[in-house]
């Protein structure tokens, strides 16, 4: 801070402050008397991380932003100008910045060392009082602030995962509707072919039985090295027939487990005429099926996905309690962090209870309990992990259990994850309002949480009543 000269005009412009209204002039002049007064320069920090707070600092002309470190960014929280109050304020434990304020232009400040904080109580106990109301607000203010960031943080997380998970059926869809489209247009020719055969009624009914005992039913799966031996078998009979476009047709036999057998049937009921022909429309009526049936699957997957969506996001429902099925909030979550789980390539491993009593909840509050403690689960453990996840009830409680196989929380802090803006995280990667947030919602339940973690297992326990 750059100093700056005191002048009696100093006391009138601090007196409409709100924390200074209404105060006697000696108690104004004290407060002057003991303070250092100065400027910021645009750009210069007022406070900056891991700074100790040892002033109260009064904003008396000015302007700065506060911003905190997230990853290689500055994101701002506010920013606070002419009669705001920051810093060090009487009974705060605060020991140093966790941000940093930074000047938008020259700000004036008047600076009250800490070490003049009990004199103040006896000159003026009512400057005091307003003093500690400012750090009420300031506190309610900046927690309101940082939860706004917190469920920010989690939504974009959120949001990356589920637009990979729509991405993947949505352009499933987007290729096999082309391929469809394409083969449409080949089908009226290889149709004008087969009829061409004049094939007999009796000819039609066993190559179309041949056909639908191909469809709608569910085959084995194949290794890759039986997909190879059956395709070189398929290659084999259709080139010794100087069947066209071969790799194609074995390609699509295989699929739908179509076997040299089967050909030779084929083969028998039309009296070998025209192979060239016939197969090709069979191999386009079973590739259709296949376009179609993807299709289908892959739509299926975006309506599960946006059905789970809608739960998890209490869509659609009372804003009062309502009973619910707490395994499917659960189940519900685990759709919506997919995507970070098979990035892990983490392992779930469910053990939900039978018939496990609903329990009075808001479903989207629970559904942020869940979000939070799956989150910091799937943080914690390394490529290939576990995690389990067990429900149960016992004496009118509905119990959950989330334990992962991850490193552990070191023993010495295991007492302050639930304290706010506390976080083992590196700087950026957390606020420290998670678990906070579970706390607060499960007492909010009348529930209660309990953690006890060791190297190699963590385990949230949460239960709820159940009336």
């Amino acid at each position: 801070m750059h100093p700056v000269e005191k002048t009696p005009a100093l006391i009138e412009q601090i007196r409409h402050f709100e924390a200074f209204q209404n105060l006697p002039d000696s108690d104004l002049e004290w407060l002057v008397e003991r303070s250092e007064y100065g400027v910021y320069k645009e750009g210069e920090n007022l406070f900056y991380p891991h700074k100790p707070v040892e002033h109260m600092q009064v904003i008396v002309d000015g302007e700065y932003v506060t911003r905190f470190q997230q990853g290689n960014e500055l994101n701002e929280l506010g920013t606070w100008g002419t009669g705001y109050i920051t810093g060090l304020l009487p009974f705060s434990r605060m020991k140093e910045a966790m941000a940093y304020g930074i000047a938008l232009r020259d700000t004036y400040v008047l600076e009250l060392h800490k070490k003049h904080f009990t004199e103040m109580v006896g000159v003026s106990y009512e400057m005091t009082q307003n003093l500690v109301a400012q750090m009420s607000n300031r506190i309610r203010d900046f927690t309101h602030i940082r939860l706004q960031n917190e469920k920010l943080m989690s939504l974009g997380k959120l949001s990356a995962g589920l637009a990979h998970e729509l991405n993947n059926p949505a352009s499933s869809i987007v290729r096999n509707v082309e391929e469809l489209y394409s083969r449409t247009h080949q089908t009226p020719e290889r149709f004008k072919r087969v009829v061409s055969m004049r094939l007999t009624s009796e000819q039609t009914d066993a190559v179309n039985a041949i056909l639908f005992s191909k469809i709608g039913v569910k085959r084995p799966e194949l290794t890759l090295m039986q997909r190879e031996s059956m395709k070189d078998d398929l290659l084999d009979w259709l080139e010794d027939r100087n069947v066209g476009n071969a790799e194609v047709l074995a390609e699509t036999f295989v699929e739908f487990g179509m076997t040299e057998d089967d050909l030779d049937k084929i083969h028998d009921i039309v009296n070998g005429q025209d192979m060239d022909g016939i197969l090709p429309w069979l191999e386009s009526t079973l590739s259709m099926e296949q376009l179609v049936g993807e299709i289908r699957e892959a739509s299926g997957r975006i309506a599960s996905l946006i059905k789970s969506i809608k739960s998890y996001t209490h869509m659609d429902r009372a804003k009062d309690g309502e009973l619910i099925d707490i395994q499917e909030g659960i189940a519900n979550t685990l759709t919506i962090l997919k995507h970070q789980l098979k990035n892990k390539s983490i392992e779930v491993q469910k053990d939900f209870g039978e018939n496990l009593p609903k329990i009075l909840a808001f479903p989207g509050e629970l559904n942020q309990v869940w979000t939070n403690i799956l989150d910091n689960a799937i943080d914690a453990m390394d490529e290939g992990g576990i995690l389990n996840i067990k429900t149960y009830d016992k004496r009118d409680r509905v119990f959950v259990e989330i334990t992962d196989n991850g490193p552990g929380i070191p023993a010495e802090v295991v007492d302050k994850i639930f304290d706010p803006f506390f976080t083992t995280k590196g700087i950026g990667k957390g606020t420290g309002l998670g678990l906070e947030v579970v706390h607060r919602i499960v007492d909010h339940h009348k529930g209660n949480i309990e953690v006890d973690s060791v190297p190699g297992k963590t385990t949230f326990t949460v239960c709820f009543p159940v009336k």
